[in-house]
């Protein structure tokens, strides 16, 4: 069987555009000689649209796309997804369902059985699980019909109480039960550096498993802060990938089912490679799909800023890339320098505004209400509040987004001020750690320097006090990474942490740290998710409560 895959980057809410793409793609596959062309995971809606999905005119305008997508399926048949109404009196009003199109109509239609409700996922709050398990018969075939989760059921799950099944019902062994030719997925998995091998695994053991072929395609592109991937497979029956799609990009393909024989070479990427394509995704689709146009934040000369304003001009062009360079009097010289060398390097716009004299001012107005008051972290912030201002200024003044730069270490700590550096309309790197921050420094570099060599080999700082480092409060980034990773991505206590070698007292600094600055997390802006574990949405934690740690 030919089956065209279609792995494409859908706008959430924008049905005309979504339609016009998937429509665009059956006439594609049917010229291309498809018998069949699969989209991915509520892909005329977009994934996920969250509350959207409780109100009516959203479901009612959802239908009518998939009858309008519907008519345009002659002389082939199509897979596409979206949400469709649960007729049974009992139950979530919806399901998350396969539309199965041919011959002008809507067919059948076939709902997702397992539901995640962790990490970014809640779909149990809108869908209702699947419970009938029929296959679709199509020249000559028996497919079955699964949606992303549905081939997670072998998941290891990490739990306080050790590893258990996360689910009740296995799709695959229902659907095995009656021999089809084919699985085939529709997904929308997000991009995880830390489970990219996992998720493949998954998909290769399924077909390993029940000894059935796998047609799975992944939608790609950034919804706020969540970034699919791609990567759609085609795995034959003992579970070798036959064909692998493209990374971080739309792709299109056409595969025989039939033909196993030929299998693509797959490329190798570092993790850090993965990390930078998906950040310059989740930058272009944040702008183009808001209808934004032009970005600026503040270039310190700084390891952090500097990689934030790369991958800035790499996704919306150095034309529309703006930064301003505010250096106080515990600015070294050499940040100065470097952060205007990178300016240049990229061809972007820059100015210097130097706060020495409002930093003089804050403190002669403040000077009677701290008289007999030593100065401390207070004088600190207020130079990071006068640079958000700043900012802020340029973003009102000239219509451009700030990027927020703080990193994933640095929030996970709490360092960092709030109405100053944290602000920001998005943040790049809030799920990145420090230490990669570095390697992807390094990866930019890779061909020539675009980031001088001393922003990348000086030691942190923040630059708010003299000779301050960023080793005088925190434990170095090498060890730090690995105590916050266990902590946050591994849900290890600080026990287990400390377990494996950690200094003790360090362990409780770095876990403390973690959990009474939640209130700053909860002020800040969306953080792009590469991680299995990103601050926002996806790990909720109380504001207020009383933990041991």
């Amino acid at each position: 069987m030919k089956i065209a895959l279609a792995q494409l980057n859908y706008h959430i809410g924008n049905f005309q555009d979504n339609k016009e793409k998937i429509i665009r793609h059956i006439g594609k596959a049917r010229e291309a000689g498809a018998e069949l062309v699969v989209f991915s995971e509520l892909s005329v809606t977009g994934y996920y649209p969250h509350d959207l999905l409780e109100r009516k005119e959203f479901i009612e305008h959802s239908q009518k796309t998939i009858e309008e997508i519907a008519r345009h399926c002659t002389g082939i048949a199509a897979l596409v997804g979206g949400p469709s109404i649960n007729r049974s009196p009992k139950g979530k009003m919806l399901y998350n369902s396969a539309f199965f199109l041919k011959d002008g109509k809507i067919e059948s239609v076939h709902h997702k059985t397992l539901l995640p409700t962790y990490d970014v996922f809640d779909e149990y709050r809108h869908f209702e699980p699947n419970r009938n398990f029929e296959l679709i018969e199509l020249n000559g075939k028996k497919l079955a019909v699964t949606i992303c989760e549905d081939l997670w059921y072998n998941q290891p799950v990490l739990s306080a109480f050790g590893r258990e099944k996360l689910y009740a019902v296995s799709p695959m062994k229902e659907y095995a039960k009656q021999n089809p030719d084919l699985v085939i997925n529709l997904s929308a998995s997000p991009f995880s550096y830390n489970q990219e091998k996992l998720r493949k695994d998954i998909l290769l053991n399924n077909a390993r498993d029940f000894n059935i072929p796998i047609v799975y395609v992944n939608q790609v592109g950034a919804q706020t802060e969540i970034i699919f991937d791609g990567g759609s497979l085609f795995i034959d029956a003992n579970g070798d990938v036959v064909s692998e799609m493209a990374y971080f990009e739309e792709d299109f393909r056409i595969i025989d089912t039939e033909n196993t024989n030929s299998k693509d070479t797959l490329r190798e990427y570092e993790p850090i490679e993965k990390i930078h394509d998906a950040l310059v995704l989740g930058i272009r689709d944040y702008f183009g799909k808001m209808g934004f146009k032009q970005a600026t934040l503040g270039l310190s000369g700084g390891i952090d800023s500097a990689v934030t304003v790369v991958l800035a001009v790499l996704a919306l062009g150095p034309e529309n890339v703006r930064v301003l360079l505010m250096p106080s009097k515990y600015s070294s010289e050499h940040s100065i320098t470097d952060a205007r060398d990178l300016a240049e390097n990229l061809g972007i716009q820059y100015e210097i505004v130097n706060i020495h004299e409002m930093v003089d001012a804050f403190d002669h107005s403040l000077a009677p209400v701290f008289e007999g008051r030593e100065p401390d972290v207070t004088e600190e912030n207020i130079q990071a509040r006068i640079r958000g201002t700043l900012m802020m200024a340029i973003s009102n003044k000239f219509g451009h987004i700030l990027l927020n730069t703080s990193n994933k270490s640095e929030a996970a700590v709490g360092y960092g001020t709030l109405y100053g550096d944290m602000n920001g309309g998005l943040s790049v790197l809030g799920d990145v750690y420090k230490s990669d921050v570095f390697a992807m420094a390094r990866f930019m570099n890779r061909e020539r320097e675009v980031i001088p060599e001393n922003t990348i080999i000086k030691p942190p700082s923040a630059e708010l006090r003299p000779d301050q480092k960023d080793s005088d409060s925190l434990p170095d980034y090498d060890i730090l990474d690995k105590i916050l990773f266990n902590y946050i991505e591994l849900a290890k206590s600080p026990r287990e942490i400390i377990e494996m070698g950690f200094e003790e007292d360090t362990v409780h600094m770095a876990v403390r740290k973690v959990n009474i600055n939640e209130y700053k997390r909860f002020q800040t802006p969306p953080i792009l998710r590469v991680s299995s574990k990103a601050f926002g949405f996806g790990r909720k934690m109380p504001l207020v409560a009383k933990y041991p740690y």
